[in-house]
């Protein structure tokens, strides 16, 4: 199998095929496009999220736990807890450990949540950290909302918002990584500003918003990048898309960036934005820029099972997400 997140085809016949949701506790599971798991637990609720981190860079701890927060997050939850777990090459020395866990305390106390455990191993098998992150939480007005407009929106020729820019993840670790290399073509307010845009990374702001201002559904964008993101939206919805793809908001440091190492920034991991179904765009948009953060409507849902990309007069049509782009990418060599 290739690296990165595993296809749609190997996901359906190699692990959602073999897990029983018969259980009544699972209110949401398991499925494409579905990052977050909604269960009963006594009288109360739980959301739960895993994501790991595999890239040998040197904020992997921070990146593994956004992902996993941002996915309760676009679940209408906010996660409260996190387990850590780290598979640690040999060679790695102790400090380091230690870093890893600095790091991931700042990030914990930044988004109000609290390590309460996980497992630390060594490994032959690795040569860099794999990091896993599940994360938790308790409220789960999202999943309400979700469910009530489900029964009153139609599905087809709703607007779809996202918010930020993408790329922000995968240019802020290209621009860090590898600085040296791109202050070799580009000034440094380019690279310096794109290594902060691990700042936009949280999607706790614009879920809040979006979950108050009612939507019909929400999506992280990360792994795949938008276009990745977009077609698992459609997938999980039933419904066809037309997307302009002039109305994706992009960064200029992200084009230059991903122009340098000749990558697809509509490919590229794009942690930090969200998807937001939702009956009226443009109010939704104004809701978010009065809470300072950048959204724009991109598109509509549409009848049947098309999902395509406009540029002016070129039509491109989603497929399942590939490997992500920043896998092309070598960063374990000096």
């Amino acid at each position: 199998m290739r690296q990165g997140k595993i296809s749609e085809s190997v996901l359906k016949r190699s692990v959602l095929k073999y897990i029983d949701r018969s259980k009544e506790q699972t209110g949401k599971g398991a499925g494409v496009g579905e990052d977050c798991a909604f269960l009963t637990c006594g009288s109360g609720s739980l959301a739960v999220s895993t994501q790991t981190f595999i890239l040998p860079v040197t904020d992997a701890v921070k990146y593994a736990l956004y992902a996993a927060v941002n996915n309760l997050a676009a679940g209408g939850s906010k996660a409260e807890y996190v387990t850590l777990a780290f598979t640690l090459p040999e060679e790695l020395p102790e400090p380091e450990l230690q870093q890893m866990m600095k790091q991931a305390q700042e990030v914990c106390r930044e988004l109000e949540i609290q390590i309460i455990g996980g497992h630390t191993e060594v490994s032959d098998k690795v040569k860099a950290p794999v990091i896993t992150v599940t994360a938790l939480g308790a409220h789960l007005t999202g999943e309400k909302v979700f469910r009530e407009a489900d029964r009153k929106i139609p599905q087809n020729n709703l607007d779809i918002v996202m918010t930020k820019w993408i790329g922000l993840e995968g240019t802020a670790i290209l621009a860090k990584e590898k600085e040296k290399e791109l202050l070799m073509r580009y000034p440094g307010s380019i690279i310096y500003t794109a290594q902060g845009f691990d700042r936009y990374l949280s999607l706790l702001p614009e879920a809040a918003t979006a979950v108050m201002s009612g939507v019909y559904t929400m999506h992280d964008v990360r792994n795949g990048g938008v276009f990745g993101a977009l077609y698992e939206l459609a997938k999980r919805m039933g419904v066809g898309l037309s997307i302009d793809l002039k109305q994706i908001p992009v960064k200029q440091e992200t084009i230059e960036i991903c122009e340098f190492f000749d990558i697809n920034p509509y490919e590229l991991l794009s942690g930090g934005s969200l998807l937001i179904v939702t009956a009226d765009g443009e109010k939704l948009v104004e809701a978010l820029y009065e809470k300072g953060v950048e959204a724009a409507v991109i598109g509509k849902t549409t009848a049947g099972n098309d999902k395509v990309v406009l540029n002016e007069d070129e039509t491109r049509y989603l497929e399942p997400a590939k490997p992500d782009e920043i896998f092309k990418i070598d960063f374990m060599s000096v």
